[in-house]
């Protein structure tokens, strides 16, 4: 429980990985809170890398039972852009048009990421992928490790996007 109007500060870590672009993607994550510390991590048969990293975020925050100021750390440009200079807000705005010509991509997964930042205080942060940060590689390997798993389970929103728009990604509370 929040103390007054004190948010508590939590650090996640994210990353996604693809073999091949597409084909079978996984996400890692790290979560931080104090001494706390969580992994998660996930895979899908056929997604994109681009679905993987939002996805990273998504399960990240849905970890969290209470309201959080939390920075996440990502190396992808393209998620920490759509959120901190505020294209998927406007994406949603249009009605998931990027502008009157293009359809926004991944309409699913960007709605599930909005609602969780305005859940929280969530502020974005780039870190180089592969460039020796402990938490970045901890997650490409909890990544990758899920992209290779048996029996991967459909991504649902990339591979039946009419069908269920509305798809949301849960089952990864933990205790924070």
């Amino acid at each position: 429980m929040e103390s007054g109007n004190e948010l508590k500060p939590v650090t996640i870590y994210t990353d996604g990985a693809c073999i091949g672009n597409p084909g079978p993607g996984g996400y890692g994550v790290v979560l931080l809170y104090g001494q706390k510390r969580r992994e998660i991590s996930g895979g899908f048969r056929l997604t994109t890398n681009n679905r993987m990293e939002i996805t990273a975020a998504i399960a990240g925050l849905a970890a969290l039972r209470y309201r959080c100021a939390v920075t996440i750390y990502t190396d992808s440009q393209y998620l920490v852009n759509s959120i901190m200079l505020g294209w998927a807000a406007r994406w949603r705005a249009r009605g998931w048009k990027r502008n009157s010509k293009e359809k926004a991509v991944n309409p699913d997964l960007w709605r599930q990421l909005l609602d969780l930042c305005a859940q929280h205080e969530v502020r974005f942060v780039w870190v180089k992928g592969h460039a020796g940060n402990v938490e970045n590689e901890c997650c490409d390997r909890l990544s990758m490790q899920a992209a290779q798993g048996q029996d991967l389970p459909a991504d649902e929103g990339y591979e039946n996007p009419n069908e269920n728009p509305d798809l949301l990604i849960s089952g990864y509370q933990l205790e924070i």
